[in-house]
Parts: C-alpha cells; structure tokens; sequence
C-alpha cells in the first residue's frame, strides 16, 4: 500500500505542476516523484529491517543489503548469497532446520539456493554451462552410452585430471572431454558420475562462476595482460608476507587445487605411497589423498612417540598439517614433526589458511605451504583461489621449485583481477580480524551458557610460529552448556550471517561439523569433535556491538547456564 500511495501522489503532483504545460511534461514529474519515493522506501526498509518479503527482494536486487550491519540471519534469507554478489561463495542457512535440509538435499530448501559454496556444488553459472553441454552434446556419447553429467574445467589439463580419475575409479566407464567455448568439460555416463562428483569436489580445478560467466557471454573478459599483471601482484604480495621469492609462488583456482598441486610434487618423490594426516583434518585435506591419490591416514594422537610410531609404520609420502585444525583450532607441534619427519627423508606440508600467513611462519619447518586465498586473504567471499609455496630450507626446494614453475596453475584473468583488488587492503583488515575474533573468544569463555571457547590463544604450538605483532586469526568454535538444543536455538535466534565459508569481512557463523561432516559424526563424536560445535569467523563490525547479538541470543530463556 506504501508503493500505491506514492504513486497517487506522484500523480497528484504531476497534475498540480501540469497546469498549462505539456501532458508529457507532467508525467515525466510524476515518475520521476514516483521513484524518489520509492527509492525512500526501499532505504526505509533496509533500514528498519522489515519482513515483507516484497522489500526484501526488491532490496537484495538493488545491492543495497550491507552485511555488517544488515547480516542474513532471519528465516526468509534462507538461500541468499553471502556476500550480495554474482560470485558469492557462501550461502545462508539461517536456521539450524535449514542446515538440516541442505544435508539431506531437501528439494523445497536446494530449490531456493542462489548461491553454493563452489566446490561443494555447481554455482548458478556453473550449472547453466553445464546444461549447455549437456544440451550440445545431445544426450550421447560417441560409444551411445547416455550422457548424464557435465563438468567444465578451465583447461585440457584440469579437465584430463579428472577424467583419468574416473576411468581409475570406474574402468568401464565412458568420458569424453569437450571444447565449449573458452573452457573445457568432462562428458560422463551415469557409471562414471560419483568419481567425477568426487574429484570436483576434492580437487577443487572446476571452472570458476567468472569463468562461466564469460563463457556464457554474460560477462566481459579481461585482456589477458591485465590478468597476468594481477597475478604478478598476487605473487609479490605473498612473497613479501612469506618472506620468500615470487618465483617459488604458485597461484591455483581454490585452496584444493594448491593440495591436488602439492601431492602430485609428492608422488613424483615418492610414488604410490599414502600421507599422513596428523590432527582432526578439515574434511577435503584428508579425502583428496584418500580418494584420488595413493590414500591417508589420520593420526589424531598427537603425542611424538605416537607420531613417531606412524612414521616407521607407514613410511607416509608426507605429512600434512594444519595450522591450526579446523574446527578445533588446535595445532600440532611443527617444530618437533618437521625434525622426524626429516630425519626420516619425509616431507611436511602444512595448510596455514585458518592461522594466515600474516600471522604464522611455517616456511621453516614445513616443506609445502599451500593456502586458500578464497578466505581472509581476500575477505570478501567472492573469489576462489589457493596459493602454493615451496620452502627454500626444505630439502627437496630445487625439485618443488622446478615442479611448480611446470605446474598449470589455471587461476583465471578474471579471479586474479578480482583478487588481486580484495587484497590489498591485507595489511590493514588481518590485524583487525586477528583483534576482534579475540576479544569475542575472551566474552564468550566468561558467559554462563558456553562450555568452552576454542582459539589458538590457548595453543602454545601456535603461538611458537607466530610472527612478531601477529594475531591468532579470525577464527573461533564454542560449545554451550545445553548442547545440541542450546546450540539450535542460539544458532537460529543469533542475529550475524549463517553459511559456510571464513575469512570474510563480515561475520559468519555456522554448525561446521554438520556441514563438513554429517555423514560420520559418530566418527567426529569419537575424535572429540561434537556436533552442536558453533564455528564463527569474526568480520570487522564494531566489536560492542557484535558482541551484543551473541550475547543476546545467549541469553535467551530457556539457555542452560551454569
């Protein structure tokens, strides 16, 4: 009735102003009046939060929603991006029933996704390529198997990685891969579509939403000079927060891939052997090597006689790491690993993306150091990218250095642009994170409802790597008192953005074992890891006012407090 009423007045002006003048006079007022007003309603409506659905919509078309202050928390954001962009890489699950939903592929909740986080399923320009070559491809392969999935990559030698995978997992399977426009897809009948799923999921080498876009014509491309421009920044930035040379910097299309790039450097030094995980793995770090490589173990009993033992058992191809474990923010001893590692002629690599290389050292101990560019060094959530480096004190630092400058790397001109803009504002936004998640970990450790805070200030290890003036990362877990029901009820009424993803400027929070783990959390539960765990990466809003939402939602009645 809001719109009505400005439109009746819109009119009644233009008539007013007419009198004399030309109709075309007063009605050209009369719209322009029209969408003044409109325009005050929309801002009235960002503002005061209302929930016609209606304002919503028209308010998230218009970009006008800001996520620190206007976060997607209530039930009717459900599927939203996160951020407000074409290429989100997050999406809101503002409910703890929603999570549910997502899990088990509800269709009424994976109907309303506009966005999904890249690797875990096809983002909307993704898919559309996607049913484009399915379309072209006419529903049959050349030996007249059907045609059931579609997988575009950037590039004949991504797209070759995945299809030797499935003709591996499934010899008796049927892929092709074809052109399709700039890009390259992987053609597969139904036998060879669980490997393919896997791989894309695992090894993170898909086709970008950028690239997609320009492939369907719905975007410009950049000059390919613009794009390596972006990419020789990217690598001076790094090399001046690692301390090492450009040149022993490698540049990938998600974190994954920097992985998938790392283990096959491995495989050549040491062919058809497994790595060693050692601490509770975020869930791809352990399934790439499980899945498309010679195989993992997980050693979550860190102790050095337990490490030790592993290491003459196994006599792993390396040992990853990360610093620290996501979600338990714990980190394993890389001093002591790295010396028996070595001694026993095995290679470490080490994931710093949660710690951040702004933050922690690894260059010394740790062999490979790979990193996903996708969360805090590019903050905003919308571009995916990984990071490999090769440590000069390693060892084997000629022959990784030589293996990385043969390696493609595929990050696109258009993600590096994006990237390398994210970026630059690092030096500034890292320490801000570092401080904010801190002080809402200190709050939340003194609150009667929560259990335990977990965060690298309680990680000696940790704090062994960090560089001088650094922080601890953006990134907490918490667990309350009342369990899986508190943790529903604060997670719903808790009012920051909800989704999967970290590192981004504005606050994200999310049950990370359901989302990472939800088919084994018995297996989690028996590492430690329960399933009511709240994971939050703090953005930059003003610490007060952040903690006043969780503190809100905390104290709620009914919240078990102790």
């Amino acid at each position: 009735d809001t719109i009505v009423k400005a439109v009746y007045h819109a009119i009644g002006i233009g008539i007013l102003v007419w009198n004399g003048r030309t109709w075309i006079t007063g009605i050209t007022l009369a719209i322009a009046v029209c969408v003044v007003l409109i325009w005050i309603w929309i801002v009235r409506a960002v503002v005061t939060r209302v929930t016609n659905p209606i304002a919503v919509a028209i308010c998230f078309r218009l970009g006008t929603t800001n996520a620190l202050t206007d976060p997607c928390w209530r039930g009717e954001d459900m599927g939203l991006p996160l951020p407000d962009s074409t290429h989100a890489v997050s999406v809101a699950l503002p409910r703890w029933r929603d999570v549910i939903a997502y899990e088990e592929n509800d269709p009424s909740c994976r109907s309303r996704l506009r966005a999904v986080y890249p690797r875990f399923g096809f983002h909307p320009l993704v898919d559309a390529l996607a049913r484009q070559a399915l379309d072209q491809a006419q529903t049959t392969t050349e030996q007249g198997s059907a045609t059931h999935s579609a997988w575009p990559y950037p590039s004949a030698s991504a797209a070759d990685c995945a299809q030797q995978h499935c003709r591996r997992m499934a010899p008796e399977a049927v892929t092709r891969i074809v052109p399709l426009n700039t890009l390259q897809v992987l053609l597969c009948d139904e036998a060879a579509t669980p490997p393919a799923k896997a791989f894309w999921q695992h090894a993170g080498l898909g086709a970008s939403s950028r690239q997609a876009a320009i492939a369907l014509g719905k975007e410009q491309a950049p000059s390919a000079e613009h794009g390596r421009e972006a990419r020789d920044a990217i690598r001076q930035r790094l090399a001046a927060i690692y301390g090492d040379e450009a040149q022993t910097i490698a540049l990938f299309p998600s974190g994954m891939a920097a992985l998938h790039a790392a283990l096959r450097l491995i495989e050549t030094l040491h062919p058809e052997r497994p790595v060693l995980q050692v601490g509770f793995p975020y869930v791809d770090v352990l399934k790439l090597p499980q899945v498309v490589f010679a195989g993992a173990e997980l050693l979550t009993d860190q102790s050095a006689e337990s490490v030790a033992t592993a290491l003459d058992r196994l006599q792993p191809a390396a040992v990853v790491v990360e610093l620290p474990s996501n979600p338990m923010l714990r980190c394993v001893d890389l001093v002591q690993l790295a010396d028996m590692a070595h001694h026993r002629g095995i290679p470490v690599i080490a994931d710093d993306t949660i710690g951040s290389g702004v933050n922690i050292n690894a260059l010394p101990y740790a062999d490979l150091v790979f990193s996903s560019l996708t969360k805090s060094f590019a903050g905003q959530g919308d571009v995916m990218a990984g990071a490999l480096i090769a440590s000069r004190h390693s060892r084997w630092g000629t022959a990784f250095q030589s293996g990385l400058a043969a390696t493609p790397t595929d990050l696109s001109d258009a993600d590096a642009i994006c990237l390398e803009r994210a970026s630059r504002d690092l030096a500034d936004r890292i320490p801000r994170l570092n401080a904010n998640c801190q002080a809402l970990a200190e709050r939340l450790s003194v609150h009667p409802a929560v259990k335990r805070v977990l965060h690298p200030t309680q990680c000696p290890t940790f704090r062994a790597l960090m560089r001088p003036g650094a922080g601890h990362g953006c990134l907490l877990s918490f667990e309350l008192h009342g369990g899986t029901e508190a943790a529903q009820q604060v997670y719903d009424a808790l009012k920051v953005s909800k989704g999967p993803s970290l590192g981004t400027h504005f606050t994200l929070c999310c049950p990370y074992v359901l989302l990472a783990h939800y088919d084994e959390l018995d297996w989690a539960e028996a590492c430690g890891v329960p399933a009511h765990l709240l994971r939050v990466s703090v953005g930059l809003e003003d610490p007060a006012e952040l903690w006043s939402r969780f503190e809100q939602a905390l104290n709620r009645p009914g919240i078990v407090k102790v």
